[in-house]
């Protein structure tokens, strides 16, 4: 049967400082508890439960928006991990098959680490995850013998020589959904703190003749975010991982430490990234393109042997096709770029498709915005639009078409036509010179006069 996920996300964290709900701030521009979902999503779960508490409607509304099925519980009060599972129940009261509790604000467990406590759910009733602390602090303990869990000790309530034990409890838990729900419900608030604690769920169920044992992973992956500090360096290590990963599928990155990732940032093999560049959410960048410098990409598609940069922004909607050039300072929203196009100096090209082959002259606007709704500009193949042209939407430039430069162009240009909107230039004989001396006597006579 499935696996179902119950992920635990109502605590306040009164430790950031912060009215945003502590599960909602983000890393790899990704909300926390998102990065639980990922990882829980190996398991290929029957039903997904967020426990929410504080914020409750923002972080729902946040859930609903990676996941629309996803089913919410509301923890009214937090009295404990124990507690926190059981506002699950109702949600799973029919689903059958284990449940593993993840937690919102600990967003590093791997893929692989929960696909090996499932291996180990095969011969054990229930499967806890731990980490050999570099330094255990105030982490619960866990008390085995052999590979056998015996139980799990909270830092408070533990004597001298459990504290002295390194083996540490991450929270993480697996069991039959049934037991875990029946042993949460037996769980009493008898200890230094007056909650409910998940913790206690092995102590019963050893009582009981049921079994335990322990998986282990990295601490590393149980880093917990409870401050900014900690988040800052939850970033951190995101991004870490994120680039190794990235130098190890076969992409270049010429300055690692300078190239910022989203959870979901995917580069083929061969791709080049170049120092300083800014990854935002939803973005593929195909084999063999290239991103230069000081750019800024977000919720684009970047086609093969393309260039961006340097100093580009691509906005959410833009598409480039292969071998498409988007050069220094330029920003492209919501537009698709066709094969072998550029658009290299200087320009904006908004709610707009650029046919293939097309060359975007310098200083070159798509006039999208009149103030109240947005209008789309159509370019066809093999355009030349001259340097410092304004497209005034909605309009057409037809295939093999021109724009003068310096253009206003607010009426379709049919194909192999040449668009000039322009006023006639005049020169003045020596207009200029009579100009500036009738302008320097003005500033001399109201200097003369202060």
């Amino acid at each position: 049967m499935a696996t179902q996920l119950i992920i635990l996300a109502a605590g306040q964290g009164t430790r950031m400082l912060s009215d945003t709900p502590k599960v909602l701030h983000r890393i790899g521009g990704a909300p926390m508890f998102a990065h639980a979902l990922d990882a829980g999503s190996v398991l290929e779960p029957g039903r997904t439960v967020l426990v929410v508490g504080h914020g409750a409607e923002a972080v729902e509304a946040a859930a609903r928006e990676i996941d629309p099925g996803i089913a919410v519980a509301v923890q009214k009060k937090q009295l404990g991990t124990a507690h926190a599972v059981l506002c699950a129940a109702d949600a799973l009261a029919d689903a059958g098959g284990d449940s593993v509790v993840l937690y919102g604000d600990t967003p590093f467990i791997r893929p692989e680490t929960l696909e090996a406590m499932k291996a180990a759910r095969q011969a054990q009733d229930i499967v806890v995850l731990g980490f050999e602390a570099a330094d255990p602090a105030r982490y619960g303990r866990l008390v085995t013998e052999g590979g056998t869990l015996l139980r799990i000790v909270e830092f408070k309530d533990a004597t001298p020589a459990e504290r002295d034990i390194r083996l540490c409890n991450s929270g993480v838990v697996m069991a039959d959904t049934a037991l875990l729900f029946r042993l949460a419900g037996a769980v009493g608030n008898d200890n230094a703190a007056g909650e409910y604690y998940l913790t206690d769920i092995v102590a019963l169920a050893r009582a009981e003749g049921l079994s335990a044992t322990v998986v282990t992973c990295d601490e590393a992956e149980t880093m917990g975010v409870n401050s900014r500090a900690d988040l800052a360096a939850a970033e951190a290590a995101f991004q870490t991982r994120r680039r190794t990963e990235a130098l190890a599928e076969g992409v270049t990155l010429v300055a690692p430490e300078t190239v910022f990732f989203a959870h979901d940032t995917w580069i083929g093999r061969d791709a080049v990234v170049e120092p300083n560049v800014v990854f935002g959410s939803c973005v593929t960048v195909e084999t063999g393109a290239r991103i230069r410098s000081f750019s800024h990409l977000e919720g684009c598609h970047v086609g093969s042997g393309a260039t961006v940069g340097p100093f580009a922004r691509l906005r959410p909607g833009t598409e480039l096709a292969n071998d498409a050039h988007v050069g220094n300072f330029v920003e492209i929203k919501n537009a698709e770029i066709g094969e072998g196009a550029k658009v290299n100096h200087l320009s904006y090209i908004g709610d707009a498709s650029v046919g293939d082959g097309t060359n975007i002259g310098a200083g070159t606007i798509t006039c999208n915005y009149d103030g109240v709704s947005k209008h789309r500009t159509e370019i066809g193949k093999r355009v030349f639009i001259g340097s410092d042209t304004m497209l005034v939407a909605p309009v057409k430039v037809g295939d093999d078409a021109m724009t003068a430069t310096g253009s206003v162009v607010t009426r379709d240009v049919a194909p192999g036509d040449l668009a000039i909107s322009r006023a006639r230039q005049e020169n003045k004989p020596g207009y200029a010179l009579r100009l500036f001396e009738k302008l320097k006597a003005v500033k001399a006579k109201r200097q003369k006069g202060h």
